[in-house]
């Protein structure tokens, strides 16, 4: 199928926000993407806030963007924006980084004050880096995500239904961009078929 790159933006070891995204690229997978994850925390602190473009690990996460069809975007949303992690990525990123890539933007908050930020701090950005197709993204709240024993999460029953329609569209919207002969207009009807009530981020 596509080669989907899944970034956390969270600065957080025990983040929330990470641990949804890796149960969200199991759905995926089981689609038959290629996932491979990304949690910027990771990434050198003196190379992302030093700015250092020649870093080893910077050079390395633009090539993960470069070879990736989709781009599943993570953040926990902080001051009503995403996370500033997230922003120092992006920044060292090419102006044009996104160009041709479906875009799916996720966030997590306590609050449904915050529901808004994907549309009014997270989407632009995107948009502004020459993202293909940015599909409706989704906000969980932070209380619908519980932490499992083993790692995992569980997405409260308030909060899954939605979430997995809105990362199946991703998903056919991908299937339909790199494969347009074989997903048809069927693909295309079944994404602009999602309830509306599931895809108002």
């Amino acid at each position: 199928m596509a080669t989907i790159l899944s970034v956390s933006g969270s600065p957080s070891p025990t983040s929330r926000t990470a641990r949804l995204l890796r149960h969200l690229d199991g759905r995926l997978t089981g689609q038959g993407h290629d996932v491979v994850p990304l949690d910027v925390r990771t990434l050198p602190a003196e190379a992302l806030l030093g700015a250092d473009f020649g870093h080893p690990a910077i050079v390395g996460a633009r090539r993960l963007f470069e070879e990736a069809d989709g781009v599943v975007i993570g953040t926990p949303v902080y001051k009503a924006a995403y996370s500033g992690l997230l922003k120092t990525l992006l920044d060292l990123l090419p102006q044009y980084a996104l160009a041709g890539k479906t875009v799916l933007p996720l966030a997590t908050g306590g609050t449904t004050a915050h529901v808004l930020a994907i549309d009014y701090a997270l989407r632009p950005v995107l948009s502004s880096m020459g993202a293909a197709h940015i599909v409706q993204g989704w906000f969980v709240l932070d209380r619908h995500i519980t932490v499992l024993d083993e790692g995992g999460v569980a997405v409260d029953p308030a909060s899954r239904e939605a979430l997995d329609q809105v990362v199946d569209q991703f998903s056919l919207a991908l299937r339909a961009g790199r494969r347009p002969a074989e997903a048809g207009a069927g693909a295309e009807a079944e994404v602009e078929a999602a309830p509306a009530e599931a895809v108002a981020a």
